[in-house]
């Protein structure tokens, strides 16, 4: 199995893809910088799995003490798994963005059209003003 490096979108999510031969799975979830934007995350709103999302499509809803914040697709395809666990701890999201805080997993169906429009660490690191 293969990884492909955390890739972001405008919107600020992150998305990274594993690759098991000829399958691919995006785990999707939002930026540190999204969620220190946020500030303290209480509720999570999750897809059902199934669900087909197109690329930038409101696929979940993030409450925070600040506001709610809707969250996009980064890739189209198949909503094959969701963090169910979020809904008892939606708090992950703050402390362990990319990592307990993941919310969902997509079957992508146009990868590599897709991904392109994504950024790289890099290049999201200088969107956001950090580098």
């Amino acid at each position: 199995m293969t990884e492909i490096d955390l890739m972001f979108s405008r919107e600020h999510e992150w998305v990274r893809v594993t690759k098991d031969g000829d399958t691919s799975l995006a785990v999707v979830g939002i930026s540190n910088f999204a969620q220190e934007q946020l500030n303290d995350i209480v509720s999570v709103e999750l897809p059902r799995r199934g669900t087909k999302v197109k690329q930038m499509q409101t696929i979940a809803i993030v409450d925070s003490v600040k506001a709610s914040s809707d969250i996009y697709s980064p890739l189209s395809g198949e909503i094959v798994e969701t963090n169910e666990s979020l809904l008892d701890h939606p708090e992950w999201i703050n402390q362990s963005p990319y990592e307990r805080g993941w919310i969902v997993k997509i079957k992508p169906h146009d990868l590599s059209r897709e991904i392109e429009s994504l950024m790289s660490q890099r290049e999201y690191d200088e969107f956001i003003g950090t580098k």
